[in-house]
């Protein structure tokens, strides 16, 4: 039976490391990132161990050695006389408020400043916050003889959680006079590091730092966040044991079940996959693999932009959806495309690149991130956000699997009455197709569902252990013109010769009726 404590929303390394905690070595980076000196950014999605790694960076600045004992920097640091000095550390956590309600990131600024004015003696006096922060760095570096670093985590969440423009527009503010400090006075500053999920291309917090490295797409920075597969087999091996056993499987077949469910990331275009650390350590407390990354719930920030963008769902049906690099590194609240926001968040991971445009593709990067994004995309195409929820995805597998083609018409007929009804024909045309990429994408987690949009395949093909289904859908014709298209195109010759039974099903979709007006079995 395991026994080891495993660091389920431990953010703080002091504490995890005193207390026990399974522990990921990553202070190789700590080391790489110190000895430069150079200010950087990192963009991870949340829940993908950021904090830790900023909590991590200021144990080592604090000079305390006795908690890196037999980790990697320990020998890195073994020949420098002047390793492990302490530093005056000015750590930031923006994750600690909700920023919907006035003046709260100052109220957030004011702590922080509280506690170190306390420490160094300094009197606020009238200051500004800005004032203030300068006041204190320049204390801190007198008074301790060492320049001072200086941490922020999650730069941005004052900026995604804001609620209305007019507030995002006072906290931008707020931060340019705030954190101006890391331009004015780099004298007196050693190491700055700031993480986010997104990077925000008109915040001066980046437009003042000019020196600012942004090793969000480096290749040497790829795995500084997420777990890597040999980092999985060499710390985890008894929980990697323990949940096969629970689960009833080899070993072989626990570790691809936690590849197709939690790797897949990927931070450059050429670097190994990454694990979720969140979802793998979550599995292995619970012994099951289930959607955990997802249950903590979709940002409402991506919500709002993916109403407003009028997104199309059906585009990543491959890996061959390319964004610019320069959409993926900086944010531009007033854009529609949803897509970098996407990316940065963690729905989608970099899955090639072309060098002559300088373009990334982009995909699912397992199957926790492309089911759950799919369900969280379902009640806006399906206006299924009340009961009853017309896509009852086990009772629509179900009927497939029996063959029941007339449950599968009636659910489906459902579903495209659902489909909002606006004046423009292209947003029906677009929904109606989402409708049924978003089906069949749902089906195929548990049975074999292929979505096509070629002319030359079938609109749908979904395979069970008894059943074949080739579906070909039309808005606006006739459900007999669907199924001739299917014999005419010889969608089914590729299963001639297949022992199971053959079911060819045309559809039509009455955009003015909204409603299901053919089916035709075949």
């Amino acid at each position: 039976m395991v026994t080891r404590k495993l660091p389920i929303g431990i953010q703080d390394f002091e504490r995890l490391i005193t207390e026990n905690y399974t522990y990921v070595d990553k202070t190789e980076y700590v080391y790489n990132l110190a000895k430069s000196g150079l200010p950087y950014f990192l963009s991870r999605p949340r829940r993908f161990g950021k904090s830790l790694f900023l909590s991590t960076l200021r144990c080592y600045f604090e000079g305390k050695k006795e908690l890196f004992k037999g980790l990697k920097i320990e020998e890195l640091e073994r020949d420098d006389p002047d390793a492990w000095q302490k530093y005056p550390v000015f750590y930031f956590d923006f994750n600690r408020d909700e920023y919907k309600r006035a003046v709260a990131l100052e109220d957030v600024l004011t702590s922080h400043l509280e506690k170190w004015e306390i420490e160094y003696g300094v009197d606020p006096g009238k200051r500004s916050l800005a004032a203030r922060f300068q006041n204190l760095v320049v204390k801190a570096v007198e008074t301790t003889g060492r320049n001072a670093v200086v941490l922020v985590d999650e730069y941005d969440k004052p900026l995604l959680e804001v609620g209305d423009s007019e507030r995002l527009e006072h906290n931008k503010a707020v931060f340019k006079g705030f954190f101006s400090t890391l331009k004015s006075y780099d004298r007196y500053l050693k190491f700055v590091f700031l993480t986010g999920v997104t990077k925000f291309s008109k915040v001066s917090i980046f437009s003042d730092l000019n020196q600012l490295n942004d090793i969000s797409l480096d290749h040497a920075f790829s795995g500084i966040c997420g777990v890597t597969q040999s980092e999985l087999e060499m710390n985890f091996e008894p929980e990697i044991d323990a949940l096969a056993e629970a689960q009833g499987i080899d070993r072989e077949e626990c570790l691809g079940e936690l590849k197709r469910m939690y790797d897949g990331y990927h931070f450059s275009y050429n670097s190994e996959g990454v694990y979720n650390p969140f979802s793998l350590i979550n599995s292995f407390a619970k012994k099951e693999f289930g959607m955990y990354w997802f249950a903590t719930g979709t940002p409402t920030f991506l919500i709002e932009k993916l109403k407003a963008s009028n997104f199309d769902a059906k585009s990543f049906t491959g890996d061959d959806y390319y964004e610019e690099e320069s959409s993926l590194t900086d944010y531009r609240i007033e854009s529609t495309n949803p897509i970098p926001l996407f990316y940065q968040t963690g729905y989608l991971t970099i899955k090639g690149y072309d060098k002559e445009f300088r373009s990334y593709a982009l995909g699912y990067p397992n199957d926790e991130v492309k089911y759950g994004f799919l369900k969280s995309l379902a009640p806006y195409y399906l206006c299924a956000e009340e009961e009853p929820n017309p896509l009852d995805v086990r009772s629509f597998v179900l009927d497939i699997r029996k063959g029941n083609t007339d449950g599968i018409r009636d659910r489906f007929t459902a579903l495209f009455a659902r489909i909002p009804y606006p004046s423009d024909e292209k947003i029906i045309e677009n929904n109606f197709q989402n409708v049924i990429y978003i089906v069949f994408m749902l089906l195929g987690q548990y049975t074999k569902a292929e979505v096509h949009s070629s002319k030359g395949r079938a609109d749908c093909i979904v395979e069970t252990d008894d059943f074949v289904y080739i579906f070909e859908f039309k808005k606006d014709k006739t459900a007999e013109e669907a199924l001739k298209q299917i014999e005419d195109m010889g969608y089914d010759k590729p299963y001639a010769a297949d022992e199971r039974q053959l079911i060819k099903i045309g559809v039509n979709f009455d955009s003015e009726n909204r409603t299901v007006d053919g089916w035709v079995v075949g």
